[in-house]
Parts: C-alpha cells; structure tokens; sequence
C-alpha cells in the first residue's frame, strides 16, 4: 500500500509513522525547517505510547517527485485545503483516496444532497479536485504537538474511527482500517462516520472559539458558572442543528461539559493557533454549524455572538498604529 500524508505536522507525522510500522510505503509532503528536518535526520516521533522512534521516510515538498498513491492522508489545516487541492493530480489515480483528517465538518459532507457548506469549501475548489466519491472520512482522537523541526511529540489518545461518506462498508476503508490497525492505531470502520464528526463538533463547536475569546482552557470555561451555562445553550443549538439534518448525537450536552471539564487545564487548538498567530479553523467547526442551521430555520444565537467575535478576533487589526487610547 503506498501512502502519502500532504502535510506531515503532528497529525500527519503521527499515522504516517504507524502505517511505515504496518510496513506501507509510506511518503510525507512538508515544507521548510520541518522538510530540511525530515530529509537530514528523519522524522522522529516521542510517544507515550509507543517509544522514542526514528523514522527514515520519503520527504519532498512537490506531489510530483512523490507520483501516484493508493491513499492520501490530509494532515493540513482544513483552510488550508483550497490551496493543496490543485496540486494532488501527481499523487492521484482513478482508485486513489483522500482521507480527511480535519477538524469540524469535511468538504465532502453533503447532508442536503449535492448541496456543499461554502463555508467548507469556498467555490468548490476542493471537491473539484478531491471529489466526494474518492474520499474517506476520519476523526481524531489523539493528541500530538510538533516539538521541533522533525520531531513529534505524542501524549495520548491513539484512536481514528473511519468511514465512507455513505456508510457503506467497502474494501478500500476496510483494507486502510486493518493498516492502521496493524500499526497500532484504533481503526474502527463506521457506517455512520456523520455521527462521530457531530459528537467531536458538539464540543468544538463552542469549546474552541470560546477558548480563543477567553484565553481560558477548557477545566476553567467549564468551571466558570456563566461560561458553563453558555457553552451548554451553544452545545444544544448544535444539536439541534445535527437532528434537523438527520443526525442523533447521543451525547448530552452536560455529558459533553463534563467530559471538557475533565480533560482539566487543556488548551484547544484555536487557543493555540491564537497564540501562535496561526489561522483558525473557525469556520469549519462554527461557521459550518451556522450555514447549515440557517438552512433549516434552526436559530443559533449563541453560536452566533460568539462566531462573530472570533471572526473579528482573528482579523488583521485595523487600528492605526499612533491612535489614541
């Protein structure tokens, strides 16, 4: 199975470094000071679970030098999607697969029919290239940071449920599922992938442009009484939301506050992005939400207020530099 991960961060690095060890042929796609890092010395990866690994893999920061792949794995930002999506032809045959591995809703989500989220995929451009038929949904429960150039610390979690877009059981989800198993990474196959992606965004959803606005990790968001009770009126206007589209979450929005509040002084990726003055995934993770609520006549006023302030948050400041204070 020959595999390539466009965008070999944390994540990307992480299961391309699991399926080398279920013996794939296994290529990265980077850039800069990490690029230089993997090609020099390798890409090592610090696991609570699994060692202190070295890895010797192909890395190159052109589709081209890399040629046609059973599987992408696509470990970018999902922003960042519109601009890799014109440049996977060289990786791409007729079976080829792209696995999606992003935060918030995916571009190949259609719960209207053809009907995509603009808020996902501005234009089209991704599915123009990726399309929805040649892809695979995933959802990450791992937690892993870029340590240095070329180095990958991993914490904990080690579990990615995958499914086809349809439910259906194919061979091609089957075959990436047991490579990943034999990697050692929890694989199950789902019929109902849509599900796992809503349980994951029930709390994202709010979880992460909050902690952005409030500096604030998620043991003290849902410890603050007024902040509790906000993330739980934004939690069941995602709900709402995912049962006007067909979809039971399972999962109460107090279960959802707890499992957060127990997950103690961590802070989400939008925090993070925030402070490493990186773009967010906002709208894949709220504005989405808010499209497809608008779509059908769910009112979502708490994602609302706080999606708007986030948005301005992470807008490039207007304010001329001598303005008075």
């Amino acid at each position: 199975m020959r595999v390539a991960v466009y965008g070999a961060g944390a994540i990307g690095a992480l299961l391309g470094a699991r399926l080398a060890e279920a013996g794939c042929d296994v290529s990265l796609i980077a850039r800069g000071p990490h690029l230089e890092a993997l090609r020099r010395d390798g890409l090592r990866i610090i696991s609570d679970d699994f060692g202190d690994q070295t890895y010797r893999l192909k890395a190159s920061d052109s589709p081209a030098e890399i040629g046609p792949v059973d599987y992408v794995i696509l470990g970018v930002k999902a922003h960042s999607l519109t601009q890799i999506a014109p440049l996977v032809g060289p990786l791409s045959t007729p079976d080829t697969v792209f696995v999606s591995t992003q935060n918030g809703l995916p571009w190949w989500y259609r719960p209207d029919g053809d009907a995509r989220l603009e808020s996902v995929d501005p234009g089209g451009i991704v599915a123009k290239h990726m399309p929805v038929d040649k892809s695979l949904g995933s959802v990450v429960y791992m937690s892993c940071h870029v340590d240095g150039p070329g180095v990958v610390r991993h914490t904990h979690g080690i579990s990615l449920p995958l499914g086809e877009p349809d439910g259906s059981g194919s061979e091609r989800v089957r075959a990436l599922a047991d490579a990943f198993g034999r990697g050692g990474v929890k694989a199950p196959v789902r019929n109902a992938i849509d599900v796992e992606l809503w349980k994951k965004l029930l709390g994202n959803a709010i979880f992460n442009p909050l902690s952005a606005l409030t500096r604030k990790t998620l043991k003290e968001m849902t410890e603050h009484p007024a902040t509790a009770a906000l993330i739980l009126d934004a939690m069941a206007e995602v709900n709402e939301t995912a049962l006007a589209v067909g979809v039971n979450i399972g999962v109460s929005p107090e279960k959802r506050l707890e499992g957060g509040r127990q997950a103690g002084f961590h802070r989400p990726s939008m925090l993070q992005d925030l402070e490493s003055g990186r773009t967010p995934e906002l709208d894949p993770l709220t504005g989405s939400v808010i499209e497809l609520a608008a779509r059908h006549s769910v009112v979502t006023p708490r994602l609302q207020t706080v999606y708007a302030a986030a948005k301005l948050l992470f807008e490039p400041s207007r304010t001329p530099p001598d303005a008075a204070h």
